[in-house]
């Protein structure tokens, strides 16, 4: 198994450190920007699932469980396991399924499964990718309406205008987009622990939460509500699918250290922040991210938010250019225009046709929502469904790939398994409220997929039986016939 940075960038320049470090800012901007902006909606979608206004134990419960989401799913899961599986340099679940159907024996009978299933959790990430940007921007927008009331008509428009200005600029290409944008992700990151550090050295009891018995406790205590609460915490951990979809923008190296230097810490800071702020504050429950903010700084804050949330969308549209043009290499999609946008690079793509109906699908979707919470209720429960088909399909990858011992691959995908699972029951609850659009887009998806292939199975097959074999044909020339 080769290193996965070594698939997408010079094996020349690799290696360097000045190299590493510019990808790594790269990466910051590509990557991380999906799950680096959820701090402005987890916590209160959260709040307002559990209905009752929030006492410490709520509160506590609640950064605990997302504390050992992002640990458990973000941190161990993708960061530590799953970009292991690089296919050529690609990741994604569409790249994890053709490993499987490489790596395992052609006889099992249960291989044409793992690929149907691959290819679904694949067409999952484009229903994901039309709710990301559309939360995302909208979401740091509506701070107008904390900073300045009047502004509320405005949030709608000025969110599908910034939209709109975000998908123009995609042809410029992810190398020159992260470029731009790693900076102001790495002021986000500063800035969300900057904001959290405060309220935690006010209330430092906030830090208990790190014990998982809170969070247990929550759960057990906490009813039906639970299961609408563990919908909102899994917003917390949404990008982390898509990070393994943009492995081919950056490899696996810049990648990690981009993780675990900026932007794990700075997501801890701002959640026990916001916590914080709750034990002293519960009536900011109403939307905490803002609410902790000094009111000096709330309008800076709200631009460089929306310039995160920017940033954020970039994440799902450039993972949903990587799955495309997988899809197009190995027959699941007719021909598209395929841009390559860096001489470095080989991962980094622009894909026009993809780029301009995800464009359409956003702008409707903040028109007809109109609020972030409203889309809130469309938001998980694809990310959820793919998380647990790559922790399915990673099982065969460990035990025929890496040659783990079913016990060893059973125990661990079936530790990830059992945690995805309770959050795929708590987001299952938003079907009947938004939540059947992702779905409904990954069947079409999965259809126009799996019915081109077998297409293509099916003519190869009649090319086959109606051409004439080789030999006969050399045999009818060398006769003269």
């Amino acid at each position: 198994m080769h290193n996965a940075g070594d698939g997408s960038t010079s094996s020349k320049n690799a290696g360097r450190p000045g190299y590493l470090l510019a990808l790594s800012l790269g990466a910051l901007g590509v990557v991380y920007g999906d799950i680096g902006t959820s701090p402005l909606y987890s916590m209160r979608e959260a709040m307002h699932a559990h209905g009752a206004p929030p006492g410490p134990s709520q509160v506590l419960g609640v950064v605990s469980l997302i504390f050992w989401a992002l640990t458990i799913i973000v941190s161990i899961k993708y960061i530590v396991f799953v970009l292991q599986a690089d296919h050529h340099g690609q990741g994604g679940v569409l790249a994890l399924t053709t490993l499987v159907n490489k790596k395992m024996p052609k006889h099992r009978k249960d291989l044409p499964l793992l690929m149907f299933l691959g290819l679904f959790g694949a067409a999952l990430l484009f229903g994901d990718g039309m709710i990301t940007p559309a939360m995302s921007v909208l979401s740091a927008v509506e701070g107008l309406k904390i900073a300045a009331p009047m502004l509320e008509p405005f949030v709608v428009p000025l969110t599908a205008g910034i939209l709109v200005g975000l998908f123009m600029v995609q042809r410029r290409g992810t190398e020159k987009v992260g470029r731009l944008f790693g900076p102001v992700l790495l002021l986000w990151f500063a800035a969300l622990a900057l904001l959290g550090i405060p309220h935690i050295l006010r209330a430092p009891e906030v830090l208990w939460a790190v014990l998982p018995h809170h969070g247990v406790d929550f759960l057990l205590h906490s009813g039906w509500a639970a299961f609408g609460v563990l919908g909102s915490v899994f917003l917390a951990v949404t990008g982390g699918e898509a990070m393994y979809a943009d492995l081919g923008h950056f490899g696996a190296r810049p990648i990690r250290l981009s993780w675990f230097v900026v932007v794990f810490p700075g997501l801890l800071l701002n959640y026990f922040g916001q916590v914080a702020m709750l034990l002293h504050h519960p009536q900011n429950a109403s939307n905490p991210f803002y609410l902790m903010v000094p009111q000096w700084a709330l309008f800076p804050v709200i631009g460089l938010a929306t310039c995160a949330t920017v940033i954020a969308s970039q994440s799902l549209i450039s993972g949903t250019f990587s799955v495309t043009t997988q899809a197009l290499q190995l027959k699941y999609l007719p021909r598209l225009k395929v841009e390559h946008t860096s001489d470095r690079l080989v991962g980094q793509i622009y894909v026009p046709f993809i780029n301009w109906a995800l464009m359409v699908c956003c702008v409707g979707l903040v028109l007809v929502f109109r609020s972030s919470s409203s889309l809130a209720a469309a938001y998980g429960v694809a990310v959820t469904l793919d998380m647990v088909i790559t922790s399915t399909l990673f099982y065969f990858f460990m035990r025929y790939g890496l040659k783990w011992s079913r016990w060893k691959a059973g125990g661990l995908c079936l530790f990830f398994l059992s945690i995805e699972v309770v959050f795929l029951a708590g987001n299952i609850v938003k079907i009947p409220y938004g939540g059947w659009i992702p779905l409904v887009v990954a069947g079409l998806i999965f259809l126009i997929m799996s019915t081109w292939r077998l297409g293509r199975q099916r003519i190869a097959a009649l090319r086959s039986e109606m051409g004439v074999p080789l030999e006969t044909l050399v045999s009818n020339l060398a006769s003269g016939e």
